[in-house]
């Protein structure tokens, strides 16, 4: 089951790398929310995707998002990762795989123990407009097929500014 478009996005709390605990696709105020799940700390793929978003935090922020990163890594393994990526969004961690699942994202097993411990969320991206609502969704089963960041700020720009629909919530 995948959220779908259109239709409120699931509520799940985690807690965040600052000591809060936040709700995914939730923002303040009128601000929209975007939601990147990655792999996990044994992804050299995340960490390149996570640094190069950095490039485009303040497009989001200047558009009115707020973003959080998140994976199923616990708490010690979060933190290890993301002190050198230095990435200005808030960081959860701890997503189990009924929360995977909830969201719709593919699971894998690790190839190997070298790899990590635990199954994990293949990569996923959520912007939430300001009603709770799933505006745009992109869910991948393999590392290698992520969104361009850049584009996403440029999209979610354009939809604020031109109010523009959700796309893709058609039932039949």
């Amino acid at each position: 089951m995948k959220p779908q478009t259109g239709k409120s996005f699931p509520a799940i709390t985690l807690p965040t790398l600052s000591g809060k605990e936040i709700t995914l696709g939730q923002a303040s105020g009128d601000n929209w929310a975007l939601v990147l799940v990655y792999r996990g700390a044994h992804c050299p793929l995340c960490r390149l995707q996570l640094k190069a978003m950095q490039k485009h935090v303040a497009a989001f922020t200047e558009t009115g998002v707020e973003i959080t990163v998140v994976s199923g890594d616990p708490e010690e393994k979060a933190r290890n990762f993301h002190s050198d990526i230095k990435l200005d969004a808030e960081v959860a961690y701890g997503l189990s795989i009924d929360q995977m699942k909830e969201l719709g994202l593919y699971i894998s097993e690790p190839r190997s123990a070298a790899e990590t411990d635990r199954p994990y969320a293949e990569p996923g991206l959520f912007v939430v407009n300001d009603a709770g609502i799933l505006h745009l969704a992109d869910i991948s089963n393999a590392p290698f097929s992520r969104p361009d960041m850049g584009a996403i700020a440029g999209g979610v720009k354009y939809i604020r500014e031109n109010n523009y629909p959700i796309r893709g919530d058609y039932q039949g």
